[in-house]
């Protein structure tokens, strides 16, 4: 059977005919592909309806071979023709950056990058806080955060996550240039990195070093990068919390 019916333009979704009430149309439909149906036979964004149920699919664990069955069974359901190119990308994008996401949690080591994942970030902070305030605990630590501008390169475009995932790795080289002990390098979403590691009297010069390293790098490429020391809140929770506002930025 020919999935790929037409590659056309992403306003150029073919829409089948359909009648007859919306909630009919809702219980003949595999599991969460309901608001896709729903987007079909009310002319709304189908293309943000499959990306959703992409997402979901791939939340509930469902195989890639499960989700495309999904999609062109609603698809013959509400008419006679096999899905666009347009609409089974939407539903694959947003089932396999999903996917990569729950795995990016699972391990230790983001695989474009080689830096740390954020979820091994997260569980070294942890182990420090199990320390208390003991030397070599939480106390005793800080990160120091690396934030690349934004809007200054292609890699800002949507979908190019290559791009963006070369200089963050490129960004975490040069932290472990600067960082060069048992410190744990990691990244942070889609534009900082993060360098767990002791507060001492050597801290500042460490992160004067690093300044001047990405300097020449971006030596005339557009807005600084930008630098600082963050230090750790007195909770583990808090720890956590703070790392997830720090991907988000």
């Amino acid at each position: 059977m020919k999935i790929f019916a037409t590659r056309g333009r992403r306003a150029a979704v073919a829409v089948p005919e359909v009648s007859g009430p919306q909630p009919a149309v809702r219980s003949g439909l595999p599991h969460r592909f309901e608001a896709v149906g729903e987007a079909l036979t009310s002319g709304t964004d189908v293309l943000q309806a499959c990306g959703v149920a992409g997402q979901d699919l791939a939340r509930d664990g469902a195989s890639v071979e499960e989700t495309l069955e999904g999609l062109r069974t609603t698809w013959r359901t509400l008419g006679d023709s096999d899905p666009s190119y347009d609409v089974v990308a939407a539903v694959l994008t947003a089932w396999s950056e999903t996917t990569l996401g729950y795995l990016h949690q699972l391990s230790c080591e983001d695989p474009l990058t080689g830096l740390s994942s954020q979820a091994h970030l997260r569980s070294r902070l942890s182990e420090l806080y199990r320390l208390g305030s003991a030397e070599g605990g939480a106390g005793h630590h800080a990160l120091v955060v690396v934030a690349m501008p934004l809007g200054d390169d292609p890699s800002e475009e949507a979908g190019d996550h290559f791009t963006r995932a070369m200089r963050l790795a490129r960004t975490g080289e040069l932290a472990r240039t600067a960082f060069v002990r048992d410190e744990t390098v990691a990244r942070l979403g889609m534009h900082r990195v993060a360098v767990l590691t002791r507060r001492d009297d050597r801290l500042g010069r460490r992160v004067r070093v690093l300044r001047t390293l990405l300097d020449g790098v971006e030596a005339g490429s557009g807005p600084s990068v930008r630098v600082w020391i963050e230090g750790l809140p007195p909770t583990d929770p808090g720890a956590g919390m703070l790392l997830d506002e720090l991907a988000r930025g």
